[in-house]
């Protein structure tokens, strides 16, 4: 058959011209639309045939050819028998290498008035072009046909006849542009070596992208069958006057050529055996044409037919053949908590069609579409990150002194912080103990004090004598300084932000622009220390020392031992703003005249004391706002 059979063996699909010129460069990587090599994808397969010459018994043939002037030549006559290899001819001589081996060839059975040639696949794959080189005369009618479903239905591609309109009824090509039939390649001349070319996107199925869904209709197959519906023989010119007898009938092939390869959608460039498959062997053939993708750009299936697990935040693409664009898909965001997730068109919707994926099977005690909040009955720990496996972590809420009653193995508790919601008068961020000024921890949580002040926690006993502070000065020493006395608290009066960092969190005032400060109207501006916190039931009091006055109107503000009245007491225990005990403030708030307190709340400036905040709030009252 020789190398001038075989034509360029690209499909204008494949080729550079359709967009893909930099395939090949970049296939390695697979940056890009790629696509695995072609070949033949008869190698390594079994072509069928109805028959076979000699395959029953020997039968005596002859074959002929023409001149220059298509004079007949001198018959070569033979004999075909299956059951000797050198006088069986059979289909798979039509696979094997047209270069290696250019002079085997399949022949029918003398007797088969039609034959039918059919390969089979194993997967889908992308056919392109046929290529068939006969030794005998080229049938008279044919027809070339497809299967998308592995033969359950077929399609045809061509129709080949001498006549179109009288064998088929069809239109021909030869006159009219992309008709189904064609006579071009119906013709008994030459007598052997005649070829059938086949090119799957010829007009009118030229497609720009051999990935798009056009291009997939036109090109995909699972099975491919040529039916030899008419003989012809070779009407040679007589050599002699004398009377020869009519040459024999019969079908005979040298090659049966089926470009194509691996379908793959544009996201792989190699391609492995499908599971069970096993290549026939073929004289002279080394290279077959696999069936199963090794997919990239995040795709998975053995066509690259979808993403892969954890890679279905959009839509699956085909790669762009025309631009060469990947497509890839892209990875949910399912913070290490979930090992696959599904696309959702509803989601992809609502997110203005950014982001459609949701993640399945959360785990380590996560749920939500990106698995991205933690579980009722878990809270988020802070001190590790998000994507740890333990970063969910069981709440651990008393079972008396919590407000809500387990709904499964645990009570719940804020998943953000861990704290529980806790029934009245019970505090800790377990909910394990009475609040300041409550006792009685139980099923109904804590009771409110009989007294001024505080009581046993446990039998609500008043305290006999108010809590005292006293000097800590050194010994021997004489005179006593400024130094501040510190306030000696119970433990439960010591539930305050400065000792449970991160429970108590408030919407403080800042001090920017100057006149929004006066525009506050503070009625008073201290220096001050906080002595101790305490809920009395119906409001909340807050002991201070006043260490100066930077501004008092109505009031009589001193200096020494006052008390603050706040707004705002939390179910943790402390203050908003906060002020935690020990701990210096500035502290600009109101008066409540009628009362005679001073009043703390979120309009209320409180930021810890420093000389420079002092200085500059007293250059403020002085400048801006008189």
């Amino acid at each position: 058959t020789g190398a001038a059979r075989s034509p360029a063996l690209c499909s204008p699909a494949l080729c550079p011209s359709a967009g893909v010129r930099g395939v090949a460069a970049a296939s390695s990587p697979c940056d890009k639309a790629c696509n695995p090599r072609m070949g033949d994808l008869a190698h390594g397969r079994a072509l069928r045939t109805q028959t076979s010459c000699g395959r029953r018994h020997a039968e005596p043939f002859c074959s002929y050819s023409e001149d220059a002037e298509r004079r007949c030549r001198r018959p070569r006559c033979g004999r075909c028998s299956g059951a000797q290899a050198g006088l069986a001819h059979p289909p798979a001589a039509m696979a094997d290498s047209p270069f290696r081996l250019p002079r085997t060839w399949w022949q029918a059975a003398h007797d088969a008035l039609r034959e039918t040639i059919r390969l089979d696949l194993e997967a889908a794959f992308y056919f392109t072009h046929l290529i068939m080189v006969f030794k005998s005369p080229r049938p008279a009618a044919m027809v070339l046909e497809r299967s998308q479903d592995f033969g359950e239905t077929w399609k045809p591609y061509k129709y080949f006849a001498a006549n179109c309109s009288a064998t088929f009824g069809l239109e021909d090509d030869v006159r009219q542009r992309g008709a189904i039939c064609t006579s071009r390649y119906s013709s008994p001349f030459p007598c052997t070596g005649g070829e059938v070319i086949f090119r799957a996107l010829s007009p009118p199925y030229a497609a720009e992208d051999p990935y798009s869904a056009e291009a997939q209709a036109q090109l995909k197959i699972t099975n491919l069958r040529v039916r030899l519906l008419q003989r012809q023989g070779c009407p040679c010119l007589a050599a002699s006057p004398a009377p020869q007898p009519p040459p024999a009938l019969h079908y005979a092939i040298y090659d049966f050529i089926v470009k194509g390869s691996c379908f793959c959608n544009g996201h792989a460039d190699h391609c492995i055996p499908v599971a069970g498959f096993r290549p026939t062997k073929a004289a002279g053939v080394f290279h077959v044409v696999h069936g199963k993708c090794m997919c990239k750009h995040n795709t998975a299936g053995p066509h690259c037919q979808h993403c892969a697990p954890l890679y279905n935040d959009q839509p699956w693409q085909a790669a762009d053949g025309k631009t060469g664009a990947p497509r890839e898909c892209q990875s949910c965001k399912c913070n290490g908590h979930a090992d696959t997730c599904h696309f959702d068109m509803a989601a992809w919707l609502a997110s203005g069609n950014r982001s459609g994926g949701v993640c399945d099977n959360c785990q380590h005690n996560t749920e939500g579409q990106h698995c991205q909040r933690c579980k009722l009955g878990f809270y988020r720990d802070l001190r590790r990150p998000f994507s740890a496996p333990d970063a969910c972590k069981p709440c651990s809420c008393h079972p008396v002194g919590s407000a809500v009653l387990p709904l499964g193995p645990g009570t719940f508790c804020d998943p953000s912080t861990g704290d529980c919601p806790c029934k009245p008068g019970v505090a800790g961020p377990r909910c394990d103990h009475c609040l300041p000024g409550y006792w009685g921890f139980g099923p109904y949580g804590c009771r409110p004090c009989d007294c001024a002040r505080s009581c046993d926690p446990h039998t609500g006993d008043c305290h006999s004598s108010e809590v005292s502070w006293h000097n800590e000065a050194p010994p021997f020493q004489a005179v006593l300084n400024e130094s501040e006395p510190t306030w000696g608290w119970e433990d439960e009066q010591g539930f305050s932000a400065l000792r449970h960092s991160g429970k108590c969190e408030c919407k403080e005032q800042v001090l920017g622009n100057p006149k929004v400060f006066c525009g506050m109207k503070y009625t008073y501006v201290i220096k001050t220390k906080i002595l101790s916190a305490h809920d009395k039931g119906s409001h909340a009091e807050v002991s201070v020392k006043i260490k100066k006055v930077l501004k008092s109107t109505k009031l009589k503000i001193l200096r020494g031992k006052r008390t603050l009245y706040p707004e705002s007491w939390t179910n943790r225990g402390c203050t908003c703003p906060i002020l935690n005990p020990g701990l210096e403030y500035l502290v600009a708030g109101h008066e409540d005249v009628r009362t005679g307190r001073l009043i703390v709340n979120m309009k209320s400036f409180v930021h810890q004391w420093k000389s420079a905040l002092g200085r500059k709030v007293l250059e403020i009252l002085k400048r801006d706002c008189n």
